[in-house]
């Protein structure tokens, strides 16, 4: 309450918010909870230990990623290539590029960097800085649930001891009756009711050739290739549609840009290589570590975000570790790939880095401040107090168990670190209600991906990336309310499959 009041209310910035918040749960945790100060400290290290390697490595790499496809031509290229195929109108820009785009780098890289990159490319094209963010935070919801490879679940099996396919099943049949209409929902943020009876075609085929993947991939190959798979699938999609239609009355972008000359194929292929190339990698990132040896296990080191899974005489499944480092590390690689490709020089390549470096300074000390609070409520046991309480609502907590997981992505600003606040949460309340596990544990993963877009971590990187620093506490009262919205449709669906559609639960 305490960052909610001080960034939506009184105007404050993500850096202030998040230490004033901090410091409450310092407090609170001591005084309160009698958590000795010894073990607040380690809590805290942790926190920022996870918070530096885990998230702002991986963001810093896909800014840098960013600074030299800027600097290469490639970014540009790619800003060309997109307002050519949306014929200059501004809700199909946001369409492709918030929607399709935005769903494909969180399925390879998460943790804002789609919201960064997204954010980036909108104003390029034309739009209002705050408009941009806007769109680029309601967009980064559907696919948040599976992003980075699928982390978030593989975290939500590992601290629930839940089979991760069921829980990637459960999702994949929540999150998709999101994802078909959210295209329709950014046009309308950008173009008003209008704009939607202008561009409802486009919109319905973006949404359903997304949603349709997304469940269909979720619920046969599991977390892991579900944005990237859905996401490629809905830009192809959708591109190959608009060369048969395109919207009879043009909005055009706010600074006027008109349609770009066609590009030859070797600029388009030079647009897209880092970004196709960075899903690649990372992909082949996570798949390579898979070995022949281990026995059946799950494990959650207490103190530790890691999850290894690994199972024995299992020759087509074999053995993978997920690592906090795996995904920042694998972005670094399609960086460096990038700038051989392009034969960038070391100079050039190591400007575009302390470039990356500048725009994360102040957002990175808010990521870890935020994080590090995140830390400190788990384990000063006020998450489980809150779980006994919650408990008493009764048949309605499918509905709050969405407010849960909104309240914990607001809190960290990962889905990941959500299902680790929450996860177990969801589980006791679960068990408690006579309620099935592993619908209140994949609920919590869907409900916050709508608080992905009030998280001060999100917020700031968002607001970095556009110039409007500063501006945090009014980007997230203008993205409050479409948020809470979010969450209220999870919870409500969630009732629904505890209830009535029983037979949707895995």
């Amino acid at each position: 309450m305490v960052v909610l009041v001080l960034m939506g209310v009184f105007r404050k910035g993500g850096l202030i918010s998040s230490a004033c918040g901090l410091a409450t749960t310092a407090i609170l945790a001591v005084g309160i909870w009698r958590m000795p100060a010894s073990l607040g400290a380690w809590s805290l290290a942790l926190g920022f230990a996870f918070a530096a390697w885990a998230i702002l490595w991986l963001v810093f790499n896909a800014l840098w990623l960013y600074n030299l496809a800027v600097h290469t031509g490639s970014f540009d290229r790619l800003r060309r290539w997109i307002e050519q195929h949306a014929s200059g109108d501004a809700s199909i820009q946001a369409i492709l590029v918030a929607f399709c785009f935005g769903a494909l780098l969180e399925g390879s890289a998460g943790f804002g960097a789609p919201v960064a990159i997204t954010a980036f490319l909108l104003t390029g094209l034309g739009f209002p800085a705050r408009r941009a963010v806007l769109v680029s935070l309601i967009a980064n919801t559907a696919p948040v649930a599976f992003g980075g490879v699928g982390a978030p679940i593989v975290a939500l099996a590992g601290v629930t001891r839940l089979d991760d396919m069921k829980l990637a099943a459960a999702v994949g049949r929540q999150l998709p009756l999101l994802s078909v209409f959210l295209p329709a929902y950014l046009v309308v943020v950008v173009a008003g009711w209008q704009g939607l009876r202008r561009a409802w075609p486009v919109a319905l085929v973006a949404g359903v050739s997304f949603a349709a993947a997304q469940f269909f991939v979720s619920n046969t190959w599991g977390a892991g290739p579900t944005d990237i798979v859905s996401a490629l699938a809905s830009l192809v999609i959708t591109v190959a549609f608009l060369r048969v239609w395109s919207p009879r009355f043009i909005v055009v972008a706010a600074d006027g840009t008109e349609t770009a000359a066609n590009l030859s194929v070797r600029d388009v292929a030079a647009a897209w290589f880092p970004w196709v190339a960075l899903a690649l990698v990372i992909v082949v990132w996570v798949y390579l570590k898979l070995a022949a040896k281990g026995q059946a296990l799950i494990q959650v080191p207490s103190l530790n975000n890691g999850v290894l899974i690994s199972f024995s005489q299992k020759p087509y499944e074999a053995v993978f570790k997920f690592q906090p480092l795996a995904t920042g590390t694998a972005v670094l690689a399609t960086t460096l790939l990038t700038a051989l490709l392009f034969r960038v020089r070391p100079r050039a390549l190591a400007d575009s880095g302390m470039a990356a470096m500048r725009q994360l300074r102040l957002p990175g000390v808010t990521v870890v401040l935020i994080v590090g609070m995140a830390y400190l409520y788990n384990y000063s046991g006020m998450v489980y107090t809150l779980a006994i309480a919650l408990g008493g609502v009764g048949a309605v907590f499918p509905l709050v168990s969405s407010y849960l997981g909104w309240l914990a992505c607001f809190l960290t600003g990962s889905d990941t670190s959500a299902n680790l606040l929450f996860g177990n949460v969801q589980v006791a309340a679960a068990q408690q209600l006579h309620l099935s596990p592993v619908l209140l544990a994949a609920t919590n993963s869907s409900g916050a991906v709508a608080g992905k877009m009030i998280s001060p971590q999100n917020i700031s990187v968002g607001v970095a990336s556009v110039g409007l620093i500063g501006h945090e506490g009014e980007v997230l009262r203008t993205t409050f309310w479409h948020s809470v919205l979010f969450a209220t449709f999870i919870g409500l669906v969630a009732c629904a499959q505890a209830y009535v559609f029983r037979w949707m639960i895995p």
